[in-house]
């Protein structure tokens, strides 16, 4: 009489093993591969999925964008500048079947192939490129990427380069060259505010020979700017020309 509900037990839990193995939900960013006796079936989900109990096996393969940090990488630029560059990824799985047959690790392959990229396409560029054209940059490393991972199933949708560590000497050097092109720029401003100053001085000078009654009136406004001020004594020097136009005025009267 013991032994049947023992015997009882033993069915009731390896019934439970075998929906426990049979059943699998996935969510909706996830997709089950399917090997039914080694052989690949294919990708399934989300939702219920079925699967014959020792006969099938099932890899969990998620669909959501993953974010890979890239390591930093010490590399020397076509201009023979020595720099730490870090990067990051941005891609994810749109082919869940790929992703597992293609390729042993698609996280490690995609890891170490940025890295490798990321140390190529930086030394084949010169700093001022990679400081200046940094959108360039990260596109170019977007494609190369893209192109290579594209047989694994992989989608990477951008490429961005983080951070990139001057050697301090470099950073000394910049900044002797940021000022001086800040003191180019003052000189040529203050040349050109010269010549055009130049230029308004001699239109003005033009006008005055013309017309001699302007000096006489320029003489008598700089004679008022003088007297507003509390001198003393004002010494101002009065050239004989001005007084030719009155003599000459008188003369003919």
């Amino acid at each position: 009489m013991s032994i049947l509900p023992t015997f009882l037990s033993v069915i009731i839990l390896f019934i439970i093993f075998i929906l426990s193995s049979a059943i699998k939900i996935l969510r909706e960013y996830e997709r089950g591969v399917v090997f039914r006796l080694g052989r690949l079936i294919g990708a399934k989900g989300p939702g219920l999925i079925l699967l014959i109990p020792i006969v099938d096996r099932m890899v969990r393969v998620g669909l959501r964008t993953i974010v890979m940090d890239v390591p930093t990488q010490d590399i020397i630029t076509r201009d023979n500048v020595s720099l730490k560059v870090n990067a990051v990824v941005y891609f994810r799985v749109v082919h869940a079947a790929k992703a597992i047959v293609e390729v042993e690790s698609y996280l490690d392959a995609t890891s170490q192939l940025s890295q490798t990229t990321l140390r190529s396409v930086v030394g084949q560029s010169q700093l001022d490129e990679l400081l200046a054209e940094r959108d360039k940059i990260n596109h170019k490393l977007q494609q190369i990427i893209d192109q290579q991972t594209e047989p694994w199933g992989i989608k990477v949708s951008n490429v961005e380069v983080k951070h990139v560590d001057l050697p301090l000497e470099m950073q000394r050097a910049m900044a002797k060259q940021a000022e001086a092109e800040r003191e180019r720029r003052a000189k040529v401003i203050h040349a050109e505010g010269e010549f055009q100053a130049s230029q308004k001085l001699a239109d003005a000078a033009e006008i005055i020979s013309k017309q001699p009654q302007a000096l006489q009136l320029r003489f008598l406004q700089t004679l008022t700017e003088i007297a507003s001020e509390k001198n003393s004594t004002i010494i101002f020097p009065v050239p004989i020309d001005l007084l030719t136009p009155f003599l000459e005025k008188n003369k003919k009267e």
